[in-house]
């Protein structure tokens, strides 16, 4: 990964409290996984950011290798890498992406 990308992919994820990068956007999901994470965040209410990481050949490489996470979707919660669909539902589920998500809103 270049340190320029490196450098525009810490800018989105510091920029945004709660940010996805996924196939498609919040309005309009490319795949399964995706609309999992973005239901899930409606669910929760809380405001989000998406990047339609099919737009953006670059990005779609450099996040895996950000994280080093194979896939996406992938989710940080105040510049924090968080996971994918998967892991998703079960913070969801067990109640703990609610709360990842208030302490990053109010802070």
């Amino acid at each position: 990964m270049t340190p320029e990308l490196k450098a525009k992919i810490d800018k989105i994820v510091t920029d945004n409290k709660v940010m996805v990068f996924m196939k498609g956007s919040k309005l309009m999901p490319q795949c399964g996984f995706s609309n999992n994470v973005v239901q899930i965040m409606n669910t929760l209410g809380v405001p989000f950011e998406t990047l339609d990481v099919l737009d953006n050949p670059d990005i779609r490489q450099g996040i895996k290798e950000y994280s080093n996470w194979p896939t996406i979707p992938q989710i940080y919660i105040n510049g924090e890498f968080v996971g994918g669909s998967d892991l998703a539902i079960e913070l969801y589920q067990s109640g703990e992406l609610q709360q990842m998500v208030e302490v990053a809103l109010a802070s």
